[in-house]
């Protein structure tokens, strides 16, 4: 089928002056690539192994086949992705047999064991930007960047901003791609999703200088999500906005969602994980497809559904 047009922005990226002259090119390279060219990223979210234990993967709802560690590996290597988040253990024992997948390495998870009203929550690091350079070149794997999630709001609060800030500024020395989850979280936040919060995380997550920063879609009592987020999007700067893709929806209202969050809101992507790896292998793989279509070929609603029925 033919799709509305797709975007290019090899000529305008912007790089940040922490990426040393000796590692631009490499920088622009990456950029690029996770972003298939368009400055926009549709993100494959594999990380959820820790962060929501078997909850997101086995259940009633769930295909039988996302149990399995694998079906997160075969959809990102069957279907159109700009890159694919996990862990590095996760890329360690599957990556062998997908090597044509672009990853992205998730730092730091957490379980949903501790609730916020036992402890603040924290999400304490597990290797550091040498560790990925190294695996990089060891591989030979396709690594475009990493990733690190800070709870404001939490009594560890300055922790994770230090480690973020660490993060961030290693992984530019190197030339990869950075991508920070920051949620509102712990006993000082009453409304996870208010408007406004969400718009002070995105500009930590430009004051911290990564390039994306990937926040949960607000939500106020009569008023449109896509109107309000482009407080978000604004706050942000030159750090690109992605929203979170949430809990499993109808495909076509997901999609809708999404057009509305890049066209209305001025959003530069998303991170979606429960929405595609619920479903089957073939029906995912539609479905990343149809997210890509939107996101990085700039198509229609109506074009991203007919990808995502097969037609």
């Amino acid at each position: 089928m033919t799709i509305s047009g797709s975007l290019n922005m090899a000529d305008d990226i912007v790089i940040p002056l922490d990426v040393p002259e000796e590692s631009r090119s490499k920088y622009k390279e990456n950029f690029l690539k996770i972003s298939k060219g368009s400055g926009r990223l549709m993100l494959f979210a594999g990380d959820q192994k820790v962060e929501h234990l078997n909850d997101d993967f086995f259940g009633q709802g769930i295909d039988a086949q996302d149990n399995d560690p694998e079906h997160l590996f075969r959809i990102a290597a069957k279907a159109n992705v700009g890159v694919f988040a996990t862990q590095l253990g996760l890329i360690a024992r599957y990556g062998i047999d997908y090597s044509n997948v672009p990853y992205l390495v998730k730092l730091n998870s957490k379980t949903n064991l501790v609730k916020t009203s036992q402890a603040e929550p924290v999400s304490p690091q597990w290797i550091d930007i040498a560790q990925v350079a190294k695996f990089k070149e060891q591989s030979g794997l396709s690594i475009l960047g990493v990733g690190y999630t800070i709870y404001l709001g939490s009594e560890r609060e300055g922790e994770m901003l230090t480690e973020a800030a660490q993060m961030v500024f290693q992984a530019h020395q190197t030339g990869l791609v950075t991508v920070l989850w920051i949620y509102p979280r712990g006993k000082a936040v009453k409304e996870e999703k208010d408007p406004h919060l969400i718009a002070g995380a995105a500009g930590v997550a430009a004051a911290l200088g990564s390039d994306f920063v990937k926040v949960n879609y607000p939500q106020k009592a009569g008023q449109d999500s896509a109107q309000i987020f482009r407080e978000a999007v604004q706050a942000a700067g030159r750090t690109k906005v992605v929203c979170a893709g949430g809990e499993s929806t109808d495909a076509q209202v997901f999609l809708q969602r999404l057009h509305d969050q890049i066209h209305i809101s001025g959003a530069s992507g998303n991170a979606t994980g429960r929405n595609i790896h619920q479903r089957p292998l073939a029906e995912a793989v539609r479905l990343c497809n149809a997210i890509y279509a939107i996101t990085v070929e700039n198509a229609s609603v109506d074009e991203a559904y007919k990808i995502y029925l097969g037609n």
